[in-house]
C-alpha cells in the first residue's frame, strides 16, 4: 500500500523471485556451504596420504565452485534483493527493520567468504609443502564462513513462517531464535553436504580417468560423505516437520501439488520418499561396488537432490501462507492488525499509490482494478500464471457470472481456503473489486505493473501533472488518474493522507 507495485501480469511475480531464489539456494547449498567442507577433506585427505591425485581431484571440484559462485550465485544473491524488494517490498521492508544487524552481519561474512575463496582458489598451485597445511587451514575457515551466511538468513527463513513470541515482544533476539530457526538449521546443514556429495560425485567421473584405479576410490569417497550425511538429514527433517505450525500442515496436500491435483498429494510424497530412497541406494552402490557403477547412476544422484531441494523451497514457501511472515504480515503486504482500520476507512483512502480514494459510480472499474493491484497481485495475475479469471471459470464455468455469487465467495474464500487472507477493505471496496473481475471476464486485459504504466495518484493530489487518457479503458477511472513518471512523497502537495500502521512495532527500533 505504501509503494508502487510491480507486476508481472503474465507469469506473476512469484515466479520471477522463486526462479531466481532457488538457483541461489542450489548453488549457495551444494557448491559452497556442502562442496568446500568436502573439498578441504579431499585436500587434507591428499596430504595425509601422500597422493597428489586427491589434491588434483580437489583443485578440479573448487575450480567449478569458485566459477559457479562468484558468477551465477553472486548474482542470484544480488538479485534475491531486487526481486524480493519487487514482489512484496512491504515485508521486506519489516525483515530489514528486525533483522538489520543480522543483515549487516551476514554481508560482513559474505565479503569474508568472497576473500576466502579467490585465496583458497587462486592460492592452490603455490601453497604447497610446508605451507599446504596453512592451505587448509583456509579451506576450514572458508567452510565456517560459507555455513555462517546460511545459518543467518535461515533465522530470517524460519521467522517468515513462524515468528514465536516476537509479536508480543518484539525484540532482535526473539526474532532470530524464533521455535523454527534451529531445526531448520539442523535439516539444511546435512540436506547441503548431501547434495555436494551428488554433485562431486559426478564431477569425480568427470575428472577421472577410465580404468584407473582412483576413479573407483573417487567415486567410493563422495558416496561415502553423502551417505554418511542422509541420517543426519532425516532426523533433521523429522525435527523440522515436528515444529511446524499445526495451521501450516493443513497446506500441504496443495503445496506438493497444487489446487488442479490436490488429490494426488499422497502420491507425490510417496514419489520424494522413494527419490530420496534412491538417492540413498545409489551412494550405497558407490561405497560397496564404486567399479560396477553405471554413468546414469552418476547423473541420479545430483538431479535427485536438486530436485528435492527445489521442491523442499517450494513447499516451504507455500505451506506459511496466508502470511509472508507468519501472524505479522499477510501475503499481499497487508498486516492483520491494519484488517479493522481498513473496514472502516477502506483500502484506497490509506493507499499512497492509487489512482482512486472515493468510489464513484463514475470509477467503480478504475477502483476495482486499483483494490485488485493491492489486494491480489503479489500471488496472482489477471490472465497468466494463477490467474484469477481461470480460478473463477474453473468454479462458475465459461457462462456469465452472477454478481452476488462472485462477491459471497470474495468474501468468505479464506474460511474454505486456508492459504488465502481475507479480503482487505469496505463493502464498497469489495463490490468494486468484483465489478472489475465481472468486466475481466467480459474483456480480459493484462495488468501492466508500475515498471510500465508509472505511479498513480489521484487528480487532485498533482493538478500540475498531465491526464492519462481512460477512454473506454477499464484500467482507468472517469478522466483518468495522473500516472507519474517518478514517486511522489504522499503529502507534497500540503495534505498529508492517513497513514496505516502507526502502532506498527517495527516503527520504532528494538
Amino acid at each position: 500500500m505504501d509503494f508502487p507495485l510491480f507486476h508481472l501480469d503474465l507469469v506473476g511475480n512469484r515466479i520471477m523471485f522463486a526462479v531466481i531464489a532457488i538457483l541461489h539456494v542450489l548453488i549457495n547449498h551444494a557448491l559452497a556451504v556442502g562442496a568446500i567442507p568436502l573439498i578441504t577433506l579431499m585436500e587434507w585427505w591428499g596430504q595425509r596420504t601422500g597422493r597428489s591425485e586427491w589434491d588434483r581431484l580437489a583443485y578440479r571440484i573448487l575450480a567449478v565452485c569458485f566459477i559457479v559462485t562468484t558468477s551465477v550465485g553472486a548474482l542470484t544473491g544480488v538479485g534475491i534483493w531486487f526481486s524480493a524488494s519487487l514482489a512484496n517490498p512491504s515485508a521486506i521492508g519489516s525483515l530489514i527493520r528486525v533483522f538489520f544487524w543480522a543483515w549487516f552481519f551476514e554481508w560482513l561474512v559474505f565479503v569474508t567468504e568472497v576473500s576466502l575463496i579467490m585465496a583458497y582458489f587462486l592460492t592452490w598451485k603455490s601453497w604447497t609443502g610446508a605451507r599446504k597445511p596453512a592451505h587448509i587451514g583456509l579451506g576450514v575457515a572458508l567452510s565456517i564462513m560459507s555455513w555462517l551466511t546460511m545459518a543467518v538468513i535461515v533465522a530470517i527463513l524460519g521467522f517468515m513462517m513462524d515468528t514465536g513470541t516476537w509479536p508480543e515482544a518484539p525484540t532482535f533476539w526473539r526474532g532470530v531464535l524464533n521455535p523454527i530457526y534451529i531445526p531448520q538449521l539442523v535439516f539444511r546443514t546435512p540436506g547441503a553436504m548431501v547434495a555436494a556429495g551428488a554433485f562431486a560425485l559426478l564431477l569425480a567421473f568427470f575428472f577421472t580417468r577410465k580404468g584407473d584405479g582412483f576413479r573407483a576410490q573417487a567415486v567410493r569417497f563422495t558416496s561415502a560423505w553423502t551417505l554418511g550425511w542422509v541420517p543426519l538429514c532425516a532426523a533433521g527433517a523429522w525435527w523440522y516437520w515436528r515444529v511446524v505450525p499445526e495451521a501450516m500442515g493443513a497446506n500441504v496436500a496443495v503445496a506438493l501439488t497444487t489446487q488442479a491435483f490436490e488429490s494426488w498429494h499422497r502420491t507425490v510424497g510417496y514419489l520424494i520418499l522413494a527419490s530420496a530412497g534412491v538417492l540413498v541406494l545409489v551412494s550405497l552402490w558407490g561405497v560397496t561396488a564404486p567399479r560396477r557403477l553405471p554413468r546414469l547412476a552418476l547423473v541420479l544422484p545430483v538431479l535427485l537432490a536438486f530436485a528435492l531441494l527445489t521442491y523442499f523451497e517450494r513447499v516451504r514457501e507455500f505451506v506459511r501462507k496466508p502470511y509472508v511472515i507468519g501472524r505479522y504480515m499477510y501475503a499481499n503486504g497487508i498486516r492483520p492488525a491494519d484488517y479493522p482500520l481498513l473496514a472502516t476507512d477502506g483500502v484506497l483512502a490509506h493507499a499512497t499509490y492509487t489512482p482512486v480514494r472515493t468510489i464513484t459510480d463514475a470509477n467503480r472499474l478504475a477502483a476495482g482494478r486499483a483494490m485488485f493491484n493491492i489486494a491480489c497481485t503479489r500471488c496472482h495475475t489477471t490472465t497468466g500464471v494463477n490467474g484469477v479469471v481461470k480460478k473463477l471459470t474453473d468454479l462458475y464455468g465459461t457462462d456469465p457470472w452472477e454478481r452476488e455469487v462472485v462477491e459471497g465467495y470474495l468474501r468468505t474464500m479464506h474460511n474454505t481456503r486456508p492459504f488465502m487472507p481475507p479480503v482487505p477493505g469496505t463493502e464498497a471496496e469489495l463490490a468494486a473489486l468484483t465489478d472489475y473481475l465481472l468486466e475481466l471476464q467480459r474483456n480480459p486485459q493484462r495488468l501492466p505493473g508500475a515498471q510500465s504504466v508509472g505511479v498513480e495518484v489521484p487528480d487532485q493530489e498533482t493538478p500540475a501533472a498531465s491526464r492519462a487518457d481512460a477512454s473506454g479503458d477499464l484500467h482507468a477511472g472517469r478522466g483518468g488518474p495522473t500516472l507519474l513518471a517518478r514517486p511522489v512523497t504522499p503529502g507534497s502537495d500540503g495534505e498529508t493522507s492517513p497513514q496505516v500502521g502507526t502502532h506498527d512495532p517495527l516503527a520504532s527500533p528494538h
